[in-house]
């Protein structure tokens, strides 16, 4: 019984000692981690806005009226994180980054920014996290978000044949399921534009 009880009593502190131990680990890396996501968020936005000086969260998009948004739209498995306005020197709106999380993709959730102008037209797209199979899903960022930059269309597809519309997209060789995933996350983000925003709406 002693026993039991010495053995009860270390493991507690041990546990205690841990638990504390985690506890400070978070307390000192939360502010540098907080800091590096914003950092990234803001750079995302810079990417896919050149021309933009400053940015906005748009209020009213939320997260319900975009779900009931996308499923209307049939888009399955994705997820309107943020939309913020894109703002030049002067003020004036120049267009949308609506940050979207795909949860389809083969590694993971894949979670990035798109661009959008007034007309519509893709200015590009920031791939924040994503988790695919190097030397095939990984391809992502060389072969897929180039694509998309400066194009207009009502909502993307992918082939495996070559693209021959201004909506098509060459499918990463050997890596359908991403290739997939990040299209449609690019059309659940076109899909808010077009039902939320397209006209400059939202109340910013």
């Amino acid at each position: 019984m002693k026993n039991m009880l010495k053995d009860t009593l270390v493991l507690f502190v041990i546990t205690l000692f841990a638990g504390l131990m985690l506890g400070i680990v978070y307390q000192v890396t939360k502010e540098p981690i907080a800091a590096q996501e914003e950092k990234a968020r803001q750079e995302a936005f810079a990417e896919v806005f050149e021309a933009a000086e400053n940015f906005e969260t748009v209020e009213g998009i939320t997260q319900e009226k975009t779900d009931a948004v996308l499923t209307e739209a049939g888009i399955s498995g994705v997820t309107v994180d943020e939309v913020v306005g894109a703002y030049d020197s002067a003020g004036g709106l120049l267009g949308y980054c609506i940050t979207v999380t795909t949860h389809e993709g083969y590694g993971g959730d894949i979670k990035l920014t798109i661009g959008i102008n007034l007309e519509g037209s893709v200015n590009g797209i920031s791939i924040l996290e994503i988790s695919e199979t190097p030397g095939l899903g990984m391809k992502a960022e060389s072969v897929l978000k180039p694509q998309f930059a400066g194009k207009n269309a009502v909502q993307f597809e992918y082939t495996k044949s070559g693209a021959a519309a201004e909506n098509q997209i060459d499918a990463i060789s050997g890596a359908t399921i991403t290739t997939r995933a990040v299209t449609n996350a690019v059309n659940g983000g076109l899909k808010v534009f077009q039902t939320c925003l397209l006209g400059g709406g939202g109340n910013e």
